[in-house]
């Protein structure tokens, strides 16, 4: 891959190491150092690329490229290509969604390689920081291979493999992602290093899990690893909305920390505005109607922005856009919702109606709303999509995801967003990395 070429892990693992840094060998032969290698790592997947909540990550590019934010901003090119469905090879943000992705997979490839060349580290260390470097790597696999198709996978560092890496099939993509979480699932321990949830345990590898097999439509194995994070004491159900997003919440299974001390999570600050027209993005008013009026959700997770004339709104899940002494909310990856509304899909998948009622009624009755008047299975179907979208709205791009995995990415954007083309279920490979590796194919419409 081009940037893992270029760039390698220079935080902490170069071959010409300066001498205020460490050099590979080094790191992994002490716990401090390798913990702080692998803590380096979650630290660029909060700031920079696919699951970021800064303005460059999926919240907001997907939300765009999809129906949930309209664009306000400049004549930015770069994000006007993305609003308006015309993305060409060489759009920046395509690129850096490749290039970051793959530079987080080199580095935790570069921990993998470390820890087990290690002579020093500890046998439960080293089953630690592999463990989550195993669950990075699939993390971001799973993410690329939903963005850009069929995608190299890449398991080492080695430069000459690497730079000539070819894509293999999204299916391959999968089991590749599943083998790596399953090893991330025997070797990460049960409980969190620290209470706020920032690393991942083994819980976190199982949410991850149920995802994927979701969108295998493995029901079988979707509803069993769901099944198995629902159950877990750790997870306490949430029923007041303003509190989800909270550092503390106990539906929280894996989030970010803000970078500095007192600071929230980015999402306030890219989706709160204060004054219309907004100055960046706000929500799509058909997001806004999609909510029934009764709807919990849209009066404490959207707010209205008004000049007397015209309504804007903007998502308002986080609340704290400025230093508070103390951060009181944390960028949410995995929560619970998301558990219960897999579980519910891939229960109704097999024929258990009951019991996805059950479980999609949990997330309208904690939103305040009756159950759900569905009576048949597609009726069914079209409630849990329905409940995904409002439940999940502007978190890392899961819109354009379930429309893309169930076959309704033309049917819900061709009307309403123009430039629309089948192909665009597709991210273009950036053209980098077409000239810089001659195994590496283009994706059609691009």
């Amino acid at each position: 891959m081009v940037l893992v070429v270029t760039t390698a892990c220079e935080n902490f693992v170069e071959v010409d190491t300066p001498k205020n840094q460490l050099t590979g060998v080094v790191v992994f032969e002490d716990r401090n150092t390798a913990n702080a290698a692998v803590s380096d790592i979650f630290a660029k997947l909060r700031d920079n690329g696919l699951i970021t909540g800064t303005s460059l990550g999926t919240s907001v590019n997907l939300g765009l490229y999809s129906d949930e934010l309209l664009y306000y901003g400049t004549a930015d090119e770069n994000v006007s290509h993305i609003f308006n469905n015309s993305l060409m090879a060489s759009n920046p943000t395509a690129r850096q969604f490749w290039n970051d992705g793959y530079h987080q997979i080199y580095c935790a490839n570069a921990v993998i390689e470390g820890c087990l060349q290690s002579v020093k580290l500890s046998q439960s260390d080293k089953n630690l920081f592999i463990g989550e470097a195993l669950f990075i790597r699939a993390l971001v696999h799973f993410y690329l291979v939903n963005l850009f198709n069929d995608v190299p996978y890449i398991t080492t560092t080695d430069y000459q493999q690497n730079r000539l890496a070819t894509r293999i099939s999204k299916a391959q993509v999968y089991e590749q992602v599943v083998s790596d979480l399953l090893q991330a699932m025997e070797l990460l321990p049960q409980s969190y290093l620290t209470p706020e949830r920032v690393r991942p345990n083994k819980a976190t590898a199982k949410a991850l899990l149920a995802r994927v097999f979701l969108y295998q439509e493995n029901w079988l194995l979707a509803e069993t690893m769901a099944t198995e994070v629902i159950d877990n004491p750790d997870y306490i159900w949430e029923p007041n909305l303003d509190r989800i997003f909270l550092k503390e919440s106990t539906a929280t299974i894996w989030q970010f920390a803000p970078k500095l001390s007192g600071n929230n999570a980015d999402e306030a600050s890219v989706f709160i505005f204060t004054s219309g027209p907004p100055p960046f993005v706000g929500l799509n008013p058909n997001l806004v109607t999609a909510f029934e009026p009764t709807d919990l959700r849209k009066s404490h997770w959207i707010n209205t922005i008004t000049d007397g004339t015209n309504a804007w709104y903007h998502a308002y899940k986080y609340k704290q856009n400025t230093n508070t002494g103390t951060s009181l909310e944390y960028s949410v990856i995995f929560r619970l919702a998301e558990q219960y509304l897999i579980r519910a899909e891939a229960r109704l998948k097999q024929g258990n109606e009951i019991g996805a009622k059950s479980d999609v009624n949990l997330i309208r009755n904690t939103a305040g709303l009756p159950d759900t008047p569905a009576t048949t299975e597609a009726s069914l179907f079209d409630e849990i999509m329905a409940q995904r979208r409002l439940e999940f709205f502007t978190e890392y791009g899961h819109r354009f995801f379930d429309l893309k995995r169930t076959g309704r990415l033309n049917t819900e954007l061709s009307p309403n967003k123009p430039g629309w083309n089948t192909t665009d279920a597709h991210w273009p490979i950036p053209e980098t990395e077409l000239l810089a590796n001659p195994n590496m194919t283009q994706n059609s419409g691009y």
